[in-house]
């Protein structure tokens, strides 16, 4: 490798580090290129002062080649207390994360046995792992995050250490615990990750309201799970997406808080706002974006929408639930609607009902309508220009009014229809 020579003729040591030695290893894509040298942070500048790069916290520059980023960090053990690569390797998370490679020589460094628990599939903290976890309490999630993106086991000691320290969790950034979480939620069957941060007690930590559901049970005719095991069936029901595997991991979370029993069985009116405002405050805890916020909350909020599933609803009806909706999150609404069916455990009319109503809103969205008041053919100037009306919450009630006619009738999305729909509104709120 370029970089790797680079340093070594500036006089210093240079390995490939970390994720992208396990997967040489494993024989899987390399996903991230680390390399740790004796050199120190200006040290590297110098050595790549014509290559584009920026400096990142604990001694790194990223280097940026093309396409790809390469992170080029000085030894750890320079930094906490010991000495070349056999001192970086030491303070690494995991044995299988604590190999480097020399590609001059073709040689794998390993002195904690990575490859061998790589063998064994087995996710090992390097020496202590109670020291491990005080250098980093992320390590806990990670590890789980490890353990069923690779479909590994986590080792006896390493697993009793992150039982019994699941609390230092608390001192570390939102934003790193809410990567981890998100990158342990694309695993291939993520509700595994969620069992096995409860049983690690970080569940309690990351998001403790989901506990809420545990052996809270449901109706049997509806559902045969209790409020959890179907939230962690829905979960794994949806596509490798963050907005839908998030939805699916939030879309009852407030269900325990408000069930009701009456006359004998258990109600949960109003549980999908409640679980959306739920939603909003644990996504906002973990600092997530505006945007994905927004999304997931939306679909929580509208998933009970089709409790009818639509078998007597006017095509206008169907075409308010896609604008309320939106069209651009019709198929992730879509797609977690018939995960959270089939999640029930119970096979009944309401799969068909749903499919009958999944293939209305294809056959709908095919033909363009108006979607949003920008898709009309007249805008809030030509409103004001033809009632005289200043700019003004009167105008965009007139727009809201010509968009539910449309929508019943979206032939009518003409200029010349919307005119005259326009004046016959206005001629009879005036007189």
């Amino acid at each position: 490798m370029t970089i790797l020579k680079r340093l070594r003729a500036g006089g210093y040591e240079a390995y490939v580090v970390g994720g992208a030695v396990r997967d040489l290893c494993m024989r899987r894509p390399v996903a991230d290129w680390d390399i740790a040298t004796s050199a120190q942070a200006d040290e590297i500048s110098a050595v790549f002062d014509n290559m584009r790069s920026f400096n990142l916290k604990h001694e790194t520059v990223t280097l940026v080649s093309g396409h790809s980023n390469y992170e080029v960090s000085s030894f750890r053990g320079l930094r906490l207390g010991g000495e070349g690569i056999e001192g970086d390797l030491g303070h690494r998370d995991f044995t299988m994360n604590a190999m480097a490679y020399d590609p001059m020589e073709e040689k794998v460094i390993d002195p904690f046995g990575g490859i061998q628990d790589i063998l064994r599939k087995t996710v090992r903290s390097v020496g202590d792992p109670a020291d491990r976890i005080r250098e980093d309490p992320l390590r806990m999630l990670r590890g789980a995050r490890f353990a069923v993106e690779l479909g590994f086991r986590i080792e006896s000691a390493t697993e009793m250490s992150a039982g019994s320290m699941a609390h230092l969790l608390r001192s570390v950034a939102g934003e790193r615990v809410r990567d981890e979480l998100v990158k342990l939620l694309m695993s291939p069957r993520p509700s595994s990750g969620i069992r096995l941060m409860k049983r690690l007690g970080l569940l309690d930590i990351v998001i403790p309201e989901l506990l809420e559901g545990v052996g809270v049970r449901q109706n049997p005719e509806y559902h045969r799970f209790t409020v959890f095991r179907h939230i962690l069936e829905t979960l794994d029901r949806v596509g490798p997406d963050p907005v839908l595997r998030l939805t699916a991991l939030l879309h009852d979370v407030a269900k325990p808080r408000v069930r009701e029993k009456i006359a004998g069985r258990y109600r949960f009116y109003g549980h999908d706002k409640a679980s959306a405002g739920l939603a909003r405050e644990i996504m906002e805890r973990l600092r997530f974006g505006k945007d994905m916020i927004d999304r997931v909350v939306q679909l929580i909020s509208y998933h009970m929408r089709d409790l009818d599933y639509g078998r007597d609803w006017s095509d206008g009806a169907v075409r308010r639930l896609i604008r309320s909706i939106g069209a651009e999150n019709t198929g992730l609404f879509l797609s977690f609607r018939r995960a959270d069916l089939l999640a029930h455990g119970i096979v009944d009319e309401k799969i068909v009902l749903f499919t009958e109503l999944e293939e209305r809103i294809g056959r709908l969205l095919e033909s363009p309508f108006p979607k949003r008041t920008p898709d009309l053919a007249i805008d809030g100037h030509k409103v004001m220009e033809v009632l005289h009306l200043d700019e003004g919450p009167e105008v965009g009630r007139m727009l809201a009014l010509l968009m539910e006619k449309v929508t019943d009738n979206p032939e009518l999305n003409t200029e010349e229809s919307l005119l005259s729909m326009l004046r016959s509104i206005h001629s009879k709120q005036s007189s």
